[in-house]
């Protein structure tokens, strides 16, 4: 009686564990939505944090600090992931006290009714992207002050620093077990990986198979881009590939793995598909991806199995102020009026 007693409490106990670490893939796999502000005609800060809430959409990805938006998410259980702008890298990285005071009026005074994730110190900070050269050196001095002034404030537990990067920042990447990082973004990135390495804080990563496709539609298949390829279209050593957002971020694992970085967990912080405005680009596609995504994103991918993927849909709106390519202004899921675009579950 008393072995048997002692097998049921063993087993009990493994049963328990077992249904923690159930729960804590469930809890990673929750999919957020970029709220991106680049618009005209979007409803109020509270009726946008309604609408996250009536949608069952649990994380936010706020660019930068608004200070409407951080009073309306105030009580909503909704996590976040805060980006310090382009814009502000050069004051925060100048001081200290410049970080501390960024952090105060940003994340300090709403801690305590606001569920801060990470901030997002920058944002596709490159060398090679021309809009945002002019930060490179400003990048990893902010990241290390923003992080100075989140442990002076007690905040070091709860909140990672990282930044958003994207993919053009590799070079080889096909097939995905020989993804590098270019030669000449190595000097700014390797300090950068460092930094994260040591903080046991995530990559941010911005991927979208949408511009990987457009830009090479003679050798990508829709369906590979879509999610919804029946076969396996990369074979790379033992792992198969049925999807490009696998294979892309894959390439940045092993990118990682050569640059110091293997231990690094990345969260894809952008990924959509446009509705209007370019090749592929329709409603249809865009639910399929999004749709698509949101359940793929609980599994890993063939490199990384069985750990959920941390994933943020761009975007809640339409941002029709957005520059560039004219699909750029059509990645919402949401109208202005908050009606869905199509049919989408977050579930």
């Amino acid at each position: 009686m008393a072995k048997f007693g002692l097998v049921y409490a063993t087993y009990s106990m493994l049963l328990l564990g077992l249904l923690t670490i159930s729960s804590l893939k469930i809890i990673d796999a929750q999919t957020g939505v970029c709220y991106g502000r680049d618009g005209t005609g979007l409803p109020s800060e509270q009726e946008v944090v309604s609408l996250y809430k009536q949608t069952n959409i649990q994380r936010m990805r706020l660019y930068a600090p608004n200070q409407a938006t951080l009073q309306a998410l105030r009580g909503s259980n909704i996590e976040l992931l805060l980006g310090v702008p382009n814009s502000d890298l050069q004051n925060v990285a100048a001081s200290q006290a410049n970080a501390n005071s960024w952090v105060q009026n940003n994340v300090g005074d709403y801690a305590n009714s606001v569920k801060f994730r990470y901030i997002a110190v920058g944002n596709e900070v490159s060398p090679l992207n021309g809009e945002t050269t002019q930060y490179v050196p400003f990048l990893l001095p902010a990241m290390q002050n923003i992080r100075n002034a989140i442990l002076a404030a007690g905040l070091g537990n709860q909140i990672k620093v990282s930044t958003a990067i994207d993919t053009r920042v590799l070079g080889d990447s096909s097939p995905p077990s020989k993804g590098t990082f270019r030669p000449d973004v190595r000097r700014f990135l390797d300090p950068v990986i460092r930094f994260l390495v040591d903080n046991q804080a995530p990559l941010l990563v911005n991927l979208y198979p949408y511009i990987s496709y457009i830009g090479n539609t003679r050798d990508i298949r829709l369906d590979f881009a879509l999610f919804t390829s029946d076969v396996v279209r990369v074979q790379d050593g033992q792992f198969g590939y049925r999807n490009l957002f696998d294979a892309i971020l894959d390439a940045v694992y092993a990118a990682l793995e050569k640059a110091g970085g293997g231990s690094l967990r990345i969260v894809v912080s952008e990924s959509g598909w446009p509705t209007a405005g370019g090749t592929a680009a329709s409603v249809d596609n865009a639910r399929t991806y999004n749709s698509n995504l949101i359940q793929h994103v609980k599994g890993g991918t063939p490199r990384k199995p069985g750990s959920a993927i941390e994933t943020y849909v761009f975007a809640m709106f339409d941002e029709n102020q957005k520059q560039g390519s004219e699909y750029e202004k059509h990645w919402g899921l949401f109208l202005p009026n908050k009606q869905p675009k199509y049919s989408i579950n977050f579930n």
